[in-house]
């Protein structure tokens, strides 16, 4: 079984590039395709590893401005030459999963979630993009012809794994196509219990639908100590919105992360996530999670054992919820054996048993010979 993988693109550090590294763990031989791969950006595991990049990674500013280019991503994608594959395995919350193979290859597509933009936050997505209003007329255009695009790749795919109930929602709906659950990784072993410190954590990546601004509001008012990890465009914004009590740290190493969570009162995630694993990293260092219900977190947070939920995103009522937190009732033996049913072993063991019976059903059934 001759095996390559697909990934969107490699110019961030984020949970889909765990993925991807797990993915790279079982099959090592395994090429990398990606539209563009920022080596300054991108972790530094990838730099040695197979990455074959598209024609947009040589086009002016393709990798520091790859996202101008996405009109010609289809092109892109499809131009991978993955003629010699038996198996292909996409990592996707975009354009991966639009490759082309042979009719007896098999194309497994883990999918984060159906591409935002086009789906699910086309409009909020339009309306906060920071470029001329020019520009903001023409999109919906291009927008359109992508989303025709992108229900015709969803349906070059074999089968879908979903990295979560709410994903497989989506998947149901916008692409009418069936998915298996399959929970995305983490390191248990990068994680560990501590003595926690006197400051709550949030974190991830800095864009406007994580919702980071009513987390600053929230503890502006309180007057609680709150460090923020990571970088994103809406940096500067929420730096000049937080007060004294509240501390950017920037971009981290993977040591200072797993302080960070270890030494915490509490880990804040204010948005919908498909997924959430920074929520699941907390919870591996034994860290209780407080929540706004919806998205991943109503399948990861058990109100009273791993963590709360407020119900309103809302600074209000998060806020509320910060004052009535006792972080001493929570056991962070118990959150930590919780998480462990995502840790990255399991996922291994699942993600290469999914494969490997798939493609057995291939080879075996009359249809494919």
């Amino acid at each position: 079984m001759k095996i390559a993988l697909v990934h969107d693109h490699l110019a961030q550090d984020g949970g889909a590039e765990k993925v991807v590294m797990a993915f790279h763990e079982i099959w090592p031989e395994a090429p990398i395709y990606v539209l563009v791969h920022d080596e300054d950006s991108a972790h530094e595991i990838f730099k040695d590893k197979d990455i074959r990049t598209s024609f947009i990674q040589k086009l002016p500013l393709g990798i520091k401005k790859y996202q101008w280019y996405f009109p010609i991503m289809p092109t892109a994608v499809e131009g991978y030459d993955l003629m010699e594959y038996d198996v292909v395995l996409s990592s996707t919350a975009s354009f991966a999963k639009g490759i082309i193979t042979r009719p007896d290859t098999l194309h497994i597509c883990y999918c984060h979630t159906p591409t935002r933009y086009l789906w699910s936050d086309t409009h909020s997505y339009v309306k906060e993009l920071e470029v001329s209003p020019i520009v903001k007329w023409t999109l919906p255009f291009f927008l359109s012809y992508i989303r025709i695009w992108d229900k015709m790749a969803a349906e070059r795919v074999d089968k879908f794994i979903a990295n979560s109930r709410l994903v497989q929602d989506r998947i149901t709906k916008y692409y009418k196509a069936d998915s298996d659950i399959i929970y995305p990784p983490v390191s248990m072993d990068k994680f560990s219990i501590g003595e926690t410190g006197d400051y709550y954590l949030a974190g991830g990546r800095l864009v406007s639908y994580k919702r980071f601004d009513i987390i600053i509001e929230a503890f502006n008012r309180l007057g609680r100590k709150l460090k923020i990890f990571g970088n994103g465009p809406e940096m500067e914004n929420l730096q000049k919105q937080a007060g004294k009590s509240i501390e950017f740290i920037g971009k981290v190493s993977d040591e200072e992360l797993a302080k960070l969570y270890r030494e915490a009162n509490a880990f804040i995630n204010p948005q919908i996530e498909d997924f959430g694993i920074t929520m699941v990293e907390a919870m591996a260092s034994g860290t209780p999670v407080i929540a706004y219900r919806a998205g991943g977190a109503e399948e990861i947070i058990q109100p009273g054992v791993t963590g709360e939920f407020f119900k309103y995103q809302t600074w209000e009522d998060l806020a509320d919820t910060v004052v009535k937190f006792k972080p001493a009732e929570y056991d962070s033996q118990r959150i930590r054996a919780e998480a462990e049913k995502y840790s990255l072993s399991i996922f291994k063991q699942k993600i290469q048993q999914y494969v490997e019976t798939e493609y057995k059903k291939l080879n075996s059934t009359e249809l494919w010979k």
